[in-house]
């Protein structure tokens, strides 16, 4: 039990370092990313529903972050409706 407290606390340090090292501009569009979502869950009755403006917002601020970075952020969606949601912005504008 100690080594696998002392494992998480190790890792727990590890992200730390690497969030030092990331760039401003990618905290703030995560920052951003993750407040959006919390006011979609904040309104929603029995389950989140995207309007398309969250829709709008969710694809051009995914568009902004890195593969990993995506991987590491707790999203209320899956990748693929993200990537159609941006085909529908592309095809609209």
């Amino acid at each position: 039990m100690v080594i696998r407290l002392i494992y998480l606390l190790a890792c727990q340090a590890f992200r730390w370092l690497a969030l030092l090292a990331r760039s401003d501009a990618s905290k703030d569009i995560e920052i951003l990313m993750l407040r959006h979502q919390l006011a979609i869950v904040r309104r929603a009755q029995p389950r989140p529903r995207f309007s398309w403006s969250d829709r709008t917002v969710m694809a051009a601020l995914l568009r902004l972050v890195t593969k990993q970075q995506r991987t590491q952020v707790a999203l209320l969606v899956t990748p693929r409706s993200v990537l159609r949601w941006h085909a529908r912005l592309i095809a609209w504008k």
